[in-house]
C-alpha cells in the first residue's frame, strides 16, 4: 500500500512537471510585447505600446524606421500566414501540404502573376519612398525570421523558413486580384447552357441581370458539365486561406448626422479563416499618422484611418477576366490562329516541388490573349484551348503604389489621384473627412468591346473581332464626390455608368444595396451608435418578396396543419435572420428545393456550379416571379410539362418533409439557430488532433447570406449553413469623435496560437460589439505592454 501510494505521489508530482515544463516552454513561443531588441537599420529609437487587444502602436522619428519596427511586429504575429499567402501565387503550397495541392499550385503558377511581378520590379523606382518603405518594412520581417522564436506551425509541417522579397509582396496582390475574380465561375458556364442548352434557356438566364437593380449613382461636384467552373471550385476549396469576396461600405455626409460630422463605415467581406486577414497597426512620426489595417505582408493599410480623413474598400466586381477559344494550327499544335495568320505560343516552363515526391515539371502555353488554362487546370474536360486574358498581368502594374498613395494623402485630390491608379482588382474605394468630403470610386482598368459582344461567353480568338478597343480614362469610372444625397455606398452592386451605359460585370443583387438606401435615405441625425447598430443588420428587402412569390403559386388543397403553420410562418416572416426566427429556416430550404427543381434537369452535373456563383442570386427573385418560363418543364418526365405551380408545390412539399425529418414535428422548434454556425479555421486545424488547439470555433451565429451582417454560406443538401466567409472587420470612423473609433475583427489580433490575443475577440464579434481604435497619444502611452527597438 506505502509503495502505491508512493508511486502515485511520483506520477502526480512528474505530471506537474511536466505540466509546468510545457507550460514554460509554450511562453518561449509568445510574441515578444515587451522589453528591448536590436534591430540593423535603425537611425532612431522606435517605441511600440501594444493595447488591450494587441495593436502595435509604433511611434518613431521617421517613416523607414516605423515600417522596420511594422515588419517585426507584424512578422512575431502573422508569420505563418504570411508565408502560406506567399507561396499561393508562386505554386509552393505543394512543398508544404504534399500532392493534394499540386492542382492548385498548377493553376496559380500558371496565371502569369509571377512574371507580371518580376516585370513591374524591373521598372520600379528605387529612389522613391515607396520602395524604400516597403523594404524598410521587409527588413524588419526577415529580421524576425533570423532572431525571433520560429512559429510552432513550421515545426509540425516541417517548412524551414525563408526571408522574404518584394517579389512576395507582388505576389500576394496577384493572388487578391484573382480571388476577386468571379468570371472564371460564371462564364465558362454561362457559355455552356447557351451551346448545349439554346438560346432560349439562355436569354431566360441573363435577363436577370437587368432586372431589381439598386443603381449606385454617378454625381461629382467640385472638390453543362460545368467541368470549367467545377475545376476552379475544386481548387479553391483546398486553398488554406482566406479568398476576397464582397463587402459594403456606406459614408454619412456632415449634414445627416447629429453632431454635423462626417461618419464612415465598412465591412469588408472576406473567407473567414484562423488567423483572420488583416492585421491591425498604427504608426505615427512628426510627419505621418495612420491607424491601418494590412494584408499579410504588405506594408501600407487598404483600410485606415487618421484624424483628417478614412478609407476602405469593397468589391466593384466589374468584368475584368475574360475568356478566349484559340484556334490551333492542325499541323502544329505550338501555334494558334490570329486574324494575320499563325503564330507561337509563348512556352513557359514550370517546375513544382512536392512535399515527399519527385518535382513536376510542365510547360504553360501562353497566346497573345493569356496562359491556355487547359495547360493548368489538368482535368479540365473541355478540349478547346481556352485561353484566360486578365488586366491584372495584362497592364502596367502600379497597385503598391496605390497602397501608399491613399494611405498618404494629404486631401482628398491626393487621394483620387491614388486611387486613380489601381489597375486590377476593381473596387470601390470609399472616402471621408474631416473637412465633410466624402466620396466614392469606381478603380480598375475599364476597357470597351464592339458593342454588340456579350463578354461573359467565350470570346473568338483567332478573328481579331473580339479584342479590346480601347481603355476608358479615370474620369469615366463610375464615381461621387460629395453628392446631392449627403451619403454614398456600396454594397458590391450595380453602378450607374456616366456616359449612360451600365458596365459590364458581376455584380451582386441588390439586397444589401437596397437595405442600406432604406436605412440611410429618411434619416438625418445619423450617430456612430446608430451605424454600429446598422452594420449588425440582419433583414433582407427582397427575401420576404420572393417567399409571396412561393407561396402564390403553392396548391392550397390537401396540406396538413403543419403544413398550414409552415407556410404561416413564412407569410409573416419580415425577411430577418435572428436567431430565433423561424422564417429563415422555411425559405433557405424552400430557395434549395425550388432552384434545383427548376434547374437540376437541364444543366446536370453543371447545376452544382450553378448553385456557388452569385449569378443564381440574381437569377432567383426574376424566376419565382416568373408563370412562364421555358425553365418549368421537368424534362426527365416524359409526356408531360410541368407548370409553375407543379414545380413551386413540388418543392415546398419536399422542404416540409426534409425540414420535419431534421428539426422534428413541431415547426414551432425550427429556428434559425440550430440550423446555422461558424467556424473559424487554421490550416493546421484540419488535423483532428490539433482542431480545438488551433481552430476558434464552432459558434452559432446570427445574419444571413446577402444582408449586411452577411454571413455567406452555401445552400445546399445538407439543410446547415456553415458560415464560410463574412465580415473580416467591422470599422466605423466617426470625425466627432475620431479619437474613439469602433473596429472589430472575428478573432483576434495575432496569429499565435500562444498569444493571449489568438482569439480575445471572437465573442465581442458575434455579439455585435466592438473595441476602441486608439488615436489618443495619452491613453496609448498607459499601455502595460512596451516594446523598444534600438540600432543594433
Amino acid at each position: 500500500m506505502k509503495f502505491l501510494k508512493k508511486l502515485i505521489k511520483i506520477v502526480i508530482i512528474s505530471l506537474i512537471f511536466i505540466v509546468v515544463g510545457v507550460w514554460l516552454y509554450s511562453k518561449t513561443y509568445h510574441p515578444k510585447y515587451n522589453g528591448e531588441i536590436k534591430l540593423k537599420y535603425l537611425s532612431e529609437k522606435v517605441t511600440v505600446y501594444f493595447d488591450d487587444i494587441g495593436v502595435p502602436h509604433i511611434v518613431a522619428e521617421n517613416q523607414e524606421d516605423a515600417y522596420t519596427a511594422l515588419g517585426y511586429v507584424h512578422a512575431q504575429d502573422r508569420l505563418w500566414q504570411m508565408e502560406l499567402i506567399r507561396r499561393i501565387a508562386a505554386g509552393r503550397l505543394s512543398e508544404i501540404f504534399g500532392e493534394k495541392l499540386i492542382r492548385t499550385d498548377k493553376l496559380f503558377s500558371g496565371l502569369g502573376i509571377e512574371e507580371a511581378s518580376d516585370k513591374t520590379i524591373k521598372n520600379l523606382d528605387k529612389s522613391s519612398p515607396i520602395y524604400k518603405y516597403t523594404m524598410a518594412y521587409l527588413d524588419g520581417v526577415n529580421q524576425f525570421i533570423e532572431e525571433g522564436k520560429t512559429p510552432i506551425e513550421f515545426t509540425l509541417v516541417g517548412v524551414e523558413k525563408e526571408k522574404y522579397t518584394l517579389k512576395d509582396v507582388y505576389n500576394v496582390f496577384g493572388y487578391m486580384a484573382f480571388s476577386f475574380a468571379i468570371a472564371h465561375k460564371t462564364d465558362p458556364l454561362l457559355t455552356e447552357v447557351k451551346e448545349k442548352l439554346g438560346t432560349a434557356y439562355f436569354n431566360e438566364l441573363i435577363g436577370a441581370e437587368s432586372q431589381n437593380l439598386t443603381l449606385i449613382k454617378n454625381e461629382k461636384n467640385a472638390v453543362l458539365t460545368g467541368s470549367f467552373a467545377k475545376a476552379i471550385n475544386d481548387l479553391y476549396a483546398i486553398l488554406p486561406i482566406s479568398p476576397f469576396i464582397g463587402s459594403n461600405s456606406w459614408v454619412i455626409g456632415a449634414e445627416k448626422t447629429k453632431n454635423g460630422k462626417v461618419i464612415f463605415a465598412n465591412d469588408p467581406h472576406i473567407g473567414f479563416s484562423q488567423p483572420s486577414v488583416w492585421y491591425q497597426a498604427h504608426i505615427k512620426t512628426p510627419d505621418y499618422e495612420m491607424y491601418g489595417f494590412h494584408l499579410a505582408l504588405v506594408p501600407f493599410p487598404l483600410l485606415g484611418h487618421n484624424k483628417e480623413y478614412t478609407y476602405g474598400l469593397t468589391m466593384f466586381e466589374n468584368d475584368d477576366v475574360d475568356f478566349y477559344i484559340e484556334e490551333e494550327n492542325p499541323n502544329n499544335k505550338n501555334q494558334y490562329k490570329t486574324e494575320n495568320g499563325f503564330v507561337d505560343y509563348k512556352l513557359i516552363e514550370k517546375q513544382i516541388k512536392i512535399k515527399d515526391k519527385k518535382d513536376e515539371v510542365y510547360t504553360i502555353k501562353v497566346s497573345r490573349h493569356g496562359p491556355i488554362m487547359n495547360g493548368i487546370i489538368d482535368h479540365l474536360d473541355d478540349k478547346r484551348p481556352i485561353a484566360m486574358q486578365w488586366i491584372y498581368t495584362k497592364v502596367n502594374n502600379q497597385i503598391l503604389d496605390v497602397g501608399y498613395d491613399i494611405s498618404h494623402a494629404k486631401n482628398l485630390a491626393d487621394f483620387k489621384k491614388g486611387a486613380s491608379k489601381l489597375h486590377a482588382p476593381g473596387l470601390n474605394i470609399m472616402y471621408g473627412d474631416a473637412k465633410d468630403n466624402i466620396a466614392w470610386f469606381a478603380s480598375g482598368k475599364l476597357y470597351k468591346y464592339r458593342d454588340s459582344l456579350y463578354t461573359k461567353t467565350y470570346l473568338n480568338g483567332a478573328s481579331g473581332n473580339d479584342e479590346i478597343l480601347g481603355y476608358l480614362g479615370f474620369e469615366q469610372n463610375p464615381q461621387a464626390i460629395n453628392p446631392k444625397s449627403n451619403y454614398v455606398y456600396s454594397a458590391n452592386n450595380q453602378p450607374a455608368s456616366i456616359d449612360g451605359k451600365l458596365y459590364p460585370g458581376y455584380y451582386l443583387n441588390e439586397d444589401r444595396a437596397k437595405r442600406i438606401v432604406q436605412l440611410l435615405e429618411p434619416k438625418n441625425d445619423w450617430t456612430k451608435d446608430d451605424a454600429a447598430k446598422m452594420i449588425m443588420d440582419v433583414t433582407s428587402p427582397n427575401a420576404p418578396t420572393i417567399a409571396l412569390d412561393f407561396i402564390k403559386s403553392i396548391d392550397k388543397e390537401d396540406l396538413s396543419a403543419s403544413e398550414k403553420q409552415a407556410i404561416s410562418y413564412l407569410k409573416e416572416w419580415k425577411g430577418n435572420f435572428d436567431k430565433e426566427e423561424i422564417g429563415p429556416v422555411v425559405y433557405n430550404r424552400m430557395v434549395y428545393e425550388f432552384q434545383k427543381n427548376t434547374f437540376a434537369d437541364e444543366m446536370g452535373k453543371a447545376y452544382n456550379q450553378f448553385t456557388n456563383t452569385p449569378f443564381i442570386e440574381k437569377v432567383l427573385p426574376v424566376q419565382a416571379k416568373r408563370e412562364k418560363s421555358i425553365w418549368w418543364d421537368d424534362i426527365s418526365t416524359k409526356d408531360k410539362i410541368e407548370t409553375k405551380e407543379e414545380i413551386v408545390t413540388k418543392s415546398f412539399k419536399n422542404a416540409f418533409s426534409f425540414l420535419q425529418n431534421q428539426l422534428g414535428e413541431n415547426v414551432q422548434n425550427w429556428t434559425w439557430d440550430r440550423v446555422i454556425s461558424v467556424d473559424y479555421k487554421h490550416a493546421v486545424g484540419q488535423v483532428a488532433v490539433l482542431r480545438k488547439i488551433f481552430n476558434v470555433g464552432p459558434f452559432v451565429t446570427t445574419g444571413g447570406d446577402q444582408v449586411i451582417n452577411n454571413q455567406i454560406y452555401d445552400i445546399d443538401s445538407t439543410g446547415v449553413y456553415k458560415v464560410k466567409a463574412g465580415p473580416s472587420t467591422r470599422r466605423i470612423v466617426d470625425f466627432s469623435d475620431v479619437e474613439n473609433s469602433l473596429a472589430i475583427i472575428p478573432t483576434g489580433q495575432s496569429g499565435n496560437v500562444f498569444s493571449d490575443h489568438y482569439k480575445d475577440q471572437a465573442q465581442k464579434y458575434l455579439d455585435g460589439e466592438f473595441v476602441k481604435m486608439k488615436l489618443n497619444k495619452t491613453q496609448i502611452k498607459r499601455s502595460e505592454n512596451k516594446l523598444v527597438f534600438i540600432e543594433e
